[in-house]
């Protein structure tokens, strides 16, 4: 018979079993296997292996098992647990168990092709497979190719890979770019954390003065300042005449004019006693005159914060006259966390900005923490010293403080996004390169700038996983397990 002759009865016999299998399908029957023999040997007598040949490498078995899923008719990623329709109404397709539903494309054949006759095979061929595990990290394993009840191929396991490390992940290039692995070096920089609180602007309390008297008195005149005024030193602010100061001043004299040199001594401690100015005290012993009214002078330079004092007015012994601050220096009174708290050291530094300037700053250091937590917020008080040489930080305005920690010297550092942490240790992903990758224990310290303080584990210049670590850590574990599970069913 001629070679067309044989073309059309092979024809003829794959419509014929085409029609059958379609004929079983839509019933549901299955044919049995010695039926396809029969046909595939009538075949081979009647047409010759050409058609055999032809048949068997253009035949695929039908789908065969469950339905799993459905699947939009179009190949659009849009699947269905149940029967569904498309908006204009087609069926999305059934599929079965025994279609190939991998997402990671066809997988390798379990050996190389032989190389085509008279050419020697090529040098590093690919090893030899030693057996397939499950897909999903089962322990499962199987000496020939097969799929899991989802219809996922079996992953095969090559000759030497589990020589290496457990703890080694392999990668192909590919597999990086898609999932956005990126690695960094570790280097050597200073770590400085910022924490940032609100907090106020306070007088200091060692630079406050009051202005009083120890005596009953009448006030004879006051100077003319009043309440935010600006004094200094010296300055007189009221004059006022105490009959106390008096009889104490008319003592004083007739001790000096007594033969006695001594006797002066009591009375001129009196008067110390009652705050008369020294500058009072040496008047009166010059001129022999005890003076009707005394001039009370500021101690200090300052603002008045308060004025009491009224001409004609009487004071008594304590009396408040004026009160007076000197605000060069003041203090800066921060609400910082409890969790905070340890953060903070005495001597840090902390940059003031108050919100009626804004573009200015001031900088400070931190000279106390107070030894208590306000169980309200659960903050502790912490006090910062400015200078405010010019005057323009006033009591009470409100502040944004930034205070800095750390060292300025450099230590092993790895951004924080390369460190996994478990809850009972910390990780990092070691790039070996190659698409090798390892999982490496650390120990971590002081965090500040977006980097992690390393404290051991790794040096500085190792590459770490600083992107898509999880997913290769994830690997990671995945294959310690089916290592562990593998040595377990090959002990006897």
């Amino acid at each position: 018979m001629s070679r067309a002759g044989h073309t059309s009865l092979a024809v003829a016999a794959v419509v014929a079993a085409g029609a059958g299998g379609y004929w079983a399908g839509q019933r549901d029957l299955a044919l049995p296997d010695t039926a396809w023999v029969k046909v595939t040997s009538w075949l081979k007598s009647a047409a010759g292996p050409w058609v055999e040949s032809t048949i068997l490498a253009n035949a695929s078995p039908a789908p065969s098992g469950a339905v799993i899923y459905y699947r939009d008719p179009d190949g659009k990623p849009v699947y269905s647990a149940t029967p569904r329709r498309t908006v204009d109404g087609r069926d999305f397709e059934p599929i079965r168990a025994s279609e190939d539903v991998s997402f990671d494309g066809k997988r390798a054949i379990a050996t190389e092709p032989p190389p085509p006759r008279g050419k020697p095979a090529a040098a590093g061929a690919s090893k030899r497979i030693l057996y397939y595990r499950n897909p999903m990290g089962l322990p499962d394993t199987s000496p020939v190719p097969k799929k899991d009840s989802m219809g996922m191929d079996y992953i095969p396991v090559y000759e030497g890979e589990g020589e290496e490390d457990a703890s080694v992940v392999k990668v192909a290039p590919g597999k990086l770019q898609r999932t956005g692995v990126r690695s960094e070096a570790a280097a050597e920089r200073p770590i400085v954390s910022q924490i940032r609180v609100p907090g106020s602007v306070q007088l200091d309390e060692r630079r406050i003065s009051v202005v009083a008297t120890r005596a009953d008195a009448f006030i004879e005149e006051v100077a003319d300042v009043t309440t935010g005024d600006r004094v200094a030193k010296d300055q007189p602010l009221v004059r006022l005449y105490s009959p106390e100061i008096t009889a104490v001043g008319a003592q004083f004299l007739t001790d000096l004019g007594s033969a006695d040199s001594k006797a002066s001594g009591g009375a001129r401690q009196r008067l110390e006693n009652l705050g008369v100015p020294a500058e009072t005290v040496a008047e009166i012993e010059r001129t022999r005159k005890v003076p009707l009214s005394i001039a009370w002078r500021s101690p200090r330079d300052g603002i008045v914060l308060e004025r009491n004092a009224i001409n004609g007015m009487k004071t008594g012994s304590g009396d408040v006259l004026f009160r007076l601050a000197d605000i060069s220096m003041m203090w800066v009174i921060a609400d910082v966390p409890e969790y905070e708290l340890s953060s903070v050291k005495i001597g840090s530094k902390a940059t003031v900005r108050v919100r009626s300037m804004p573009g200015r700053t001031f900088e400070g250091r931190v000279a106390l923490i107070y030894p208590q937590i306000a169980a309200e917020t659960r903050t502790t008080r912490v006090r910062i010293e400015l200078a405010n040489p010019d005057g323009v930080l006033l009591p009470d305005m409100y502040a944004d403080v930034v205070i800095a920690n750390g060292s300025e010297n450099p230590v092993v550092t790895v951004p924080d996004s390369a460190v996994i942490d478990t809850g009972t240790r910390q990780l990092v992903i070691l790039d070996k390169g190659d698409g090798r990758f390892e999982p490496r224990e650390i120990g971590t310290g002081q965090q500040g700038g977006g980097f992690t303080e390393i404290r051991s584990g790794i040096a500085s210049g190792d590459r770490v996983v600083v992107s898509a670590n999880f997913l290769i850590d994830a690997e990671s574990n995945l294959k310690a397990a089916l290592s562990a599970m593998t040595a377990v069913q090959a002990t006897p």
